[in-house]
């Protein structure tokens, strides 16, 4: 089963990441400054991680592939690993899929 981690990160920004059963780091989010607003991104990472249309797919200039969750209002809430093959970050999307809803939370800071 999935993890939700909330963290601090070094500028005192509040963050979570997405970790799968195995403890791999799947999605992390951007920094927010409240704990509170923190937990709202976690709520909305769960609530739209079934829907594919809320999946963006990129290739960075390395060639390496990644994927952004975005919430309904079209904001970024979380933001893949690297991937070298398509059929990889499909299994990052449907590893996020599968955890995000039922994930625990567990705060770190």
């Amino acid at each position: 089963m999935g993890e939700f981690e909330i963290y601090k990160d070094k500028k005192g920004e509040f963050r979570f990441r997405l970790n799968a059963g195995n403890g791999q780091s799947i999605l992390v989010s951007n920094g927010y400054t409240t704990k509170s607003s923190c937990i709202k991104g976690v709520e909305s990472v769960r609530s739209n991680s079934t829907d594919n249309s809320k999946y963006e797919l990129f290739k960075s200039k390395n060639g390496t592939l990644y994927f952004n969750l975005k919430a309904g209002n079209n904001q970024i809430i979380g933001t893949s690993e690297m991937y070298s093959s398509s059929s990889a970050m499909q299994n990052g999307i449907n590893s996020v899929k599968i955890n995000a809803p039922k994930a625990s939370v567990n705060y770190l800071s």
